[in-house]
């Protein structure tokens, strides 16, 4: 068989994501307290840093920091996490200054479940407005026909 018949070997996971910051200090600070990712390294210079994603060997956030010009990109970026650690976060989140938001951005006190896949998620925003996800994939099984609705409308269904 020849490389260009070989199927690919399976990818296993997202390992490294990289956004786009306004201020490196303050994101940084944001991804360490309020998220409760672990510094990895900075450089000043480069005006970047990364944070470890679970472990070393799981995943990476890099933030690069870009200036203050009138046009930025928003992005998403989703991180896993148990069901349990989902449905604390909003207390935790709202504690911590930051305001737990639905699928919409509507501000809510619950996590959503999004019926399809099934997956119990809360969103945020981080400091330049990206939109930040923390998910766990469900075990349930999908509802489409759900749409994406509070945790609490999830549990109520029989």
């Amino acid at each position: 068989m020849t490389a260009e018949n070989a199927a690919m070997p399976k990818v296993l996971g997202l390992y490294e994501t990289h956004l786009t910051v306004a201020d490196l200090k303050t994101s940084t600070d944001f991804y360490r307290d309020v998220v409760g990712l672990e510094p990895a390294a900075s450089f000043e210079e480069r005006k970047v840093a990364f944070l470890w994603v679970d472990d070393r060997k799981t995943g990476m956030l890099g933030l690069w920091e870009t200036g203050t010009g009138p046009l930025k990109m928003r992005l998403h970026i989703a991180f896993r996490m148990t069901a349990n650690g989902v449905l604390k976060a909003p207390a935790i989140l709202k504690a911590k200054g930051v305001e737990p938001l639905g699928f919409a951005g509507e501000p809510v006190t619950e996590p959503v479940v999004l019926g399809w896949m099934p997956a119990l998620s809360i969103y945020f925003k981080d400091p330049d407005g990206h939109s930040i996800e923390f998910i766990n994939v469900l075990d349930d099984i999908p509802d489409r026909s759900f749409g994406v609705r509070p945790f609490s409308a999830w549990q109520a269904r029989a």
